[in-house]
């Protein structure tokens, strides 16, 4: 069927990485399942029971090579998605086909499947993080010291540096990797725990021998690649785990959305832009225009990144006893949706940041606007300091700022306080010091050294564990 006859979802076909779109393909999903079958009966087979060496080579030969023809065909007669894998997998493995799914249920292939594939995600998607804040450090590092206007309540407040306010952005990308590295070494295996948690299928096959269950549930966590199992479950591994791996990423939404929308505001000021291409079109009618495109489009995904944890809660507060199947479709959607639009979002991140452009001259000219007023403190005690009386030299001050404010505010001029300074007698004997009491690098306190033990002490221990990947050059570029 021609695929543009038919809905597709812009996470894979317009946006996601290659990697992220096979991490939750059919043929990740299902040749996962057929690595667990294999898994379990080589445990099964080390711990005793009659599995013959030819079943676990032909599992072996035939991991991959999945007729979905004959799985299609199967699940829709049967309704049943694991027996029809199964039976698929028996036509090529007939000396395993008795053994296949040998005292297992459902959930044995498809929540530790799930697991497998949420934990091969978070592999993908931490070091993408870890590039970003490495980006983003670079830029914080090369403006330290470039003070620009600080705004609080979006109105003009006490300088700070370009740097510095990138590493408002760092710091929470940082929390972002903290909290997502946690959840990654947090998930553990369901294992094998039967039909209710209760392994009593197992136990029937072992004869009443408890030590082998537990040295099965062992095995075969380790063969699929775990350090632990979930002591308990109920027929499925607790949504909660969901909960907890969308959670962090939800809470990335939200940091990626604070950034996008600060770009944002300050590309609207003029004084940094994402990247703009030779060929790009701002606007179909206003060919002037340089719209914010990826930050708008970074904006978008976050919110829909922040929501999907709610799906996650809900699912979690309704597994009535030891499960209900009113997980499995909500499942199908949300947990692929979150990771494919992280990974979206983190290739938009890093695109962004390796292309931010600085205007030092727009900002320095907003500065130049405002630092009149804000260095009146520092005017009034070097006038103290020549012996003037500080709530004479306030009330100067105060008159003239006022007639400064008025010429910006009601005439639309610039704001010429330093000049009415100039001219008035009252302030002749620090008239040679005004142009050092205006210099911005003395309005921006400790940023520049913030940065600096920021991204000594901070980032940089974080971004260890990363070393080897963030060594090899990679840029990020849109599909679209």
């Amino acid at each position: 069927m021609d695929p543009h006859a038919r809905y597709q979802s812009p996470l894979t076909s317009r946006y996601a990485s290659a990697e992220m779109a096979a991490n939750f393909s059919d043929n990740k999903r299902f040749s996962t399942w057929r690595k667990l079958w294999l898994n379990l009966a080589i445990a099964e087979k080390e711990l005793g029971l009659e599995i013959p060496d030819g079943a676990i080579e032909e599992m072996k030969e035939h991991i991959f090579d999945i007729d979905y023809e004959l799985a299609n065909a199967e699940e829709k007669k049967r309704r049943h998605d694991v027996m029809a894998h199964v039976h698929t997998f028996g036509v090529v493995c007939p000396k395993a086909a008795p053994i296949i799914h040998l005292g297992a249920t459902s959930c044995y292939v498809t929540d530790n499947g799930d697991l497998i594939i949420l934990r091969d995600g978070l592999d993908i998607l931490l070091p993408k993080l870890a590039r970003v804040i490495q980006r983003l450090s670079a830029f914080a590092e090369q403006y330290k010291n470039l003070p620009t206007l600080g705004f609080t309540h979006f109105q003009p407040a006490q300088l700070t540096t370009v740097g510095k306010r990138a590493t408002l952005w760092i710091q929470e990308l940082l929390w972002d990797l903290r909290n997502l590295t946690r959840a990654r070494e947090d998930i553990g295996f369901r294992g094998v725990k039967g039909t209710t948690g209760t392994q009593g299928s197992f136990l029937a096959l072992f004869e009443g021998d408890h030590q082998k269950v537990e040295d099965l549930d062992q095995r075969v966590t380790e063969l699929s690649g775990f350090k632990e199992y979930y002591p308990v479950t109920g027929q499925t591994y607790s949504r909660k785990i969901d909960v907890d791996i969308l959670m962090p990423m939800a809470s990335f939404g939200a940091t990626v959305h604070k950034i996008a929308t600060d770009i944002r505001l300050l590309a609207n000021l003029k004084e940094i832009e994402e990247p703009f291409e030779k060929d790009q079109i701002g606007s179909s009618a206003m060919a002037y225009k340089r719209n914010p495109m990826r930050c708008e489009r970074a904006c978008s995904l976050a919110r829909h990144l922040q929501i999907l944890v709610q799906d996650a809660l809900g699912t979690a507060s309704v597994q009535w006893l030891e499960r209900t199947l009113d997980d499995s479709a909500n499942r199908r959607i949300c947990l692929p949706e979150a990771f494919l639009t992280m990974d979206i979002l983190l290739t938009l991140l890093q695109n962004i940041s390796e292309g931010l452009v600085v205007y030092p001259k727009v900002i320095e000219r907003r500065i130049n606007q405002e630092l009149p007023f804000m260095a009146t403190e520092n005017i009034i005690m070097a006038m103290v300091k020549k012996g003037g009386d500080r709530q004479e030299c306030h009330e100067h001050i105060r008159v003239l700022s006022h007639e400064a404010g008025a010429v910006v505010k009601q005439e639309g001029g610039e704001n010429d306080l330093i000049q009415r300074i100039q001219k008035d007698p009252y302030f002749e004997p620090i008239w040679a010091e005004l142009k050092s009491l205006m210099d911005p690098s003395t309005f921006t306190g400790r940023a520049p050294q913030q940065v600096d033990r920021f991204l000594k002490n901070y980032v940089q221990p974080a971004l260890k564990p990363f070393a080897d990947v963030l060594a090899t050059e990679s840029k990020a570029e849109l599909s679209v």
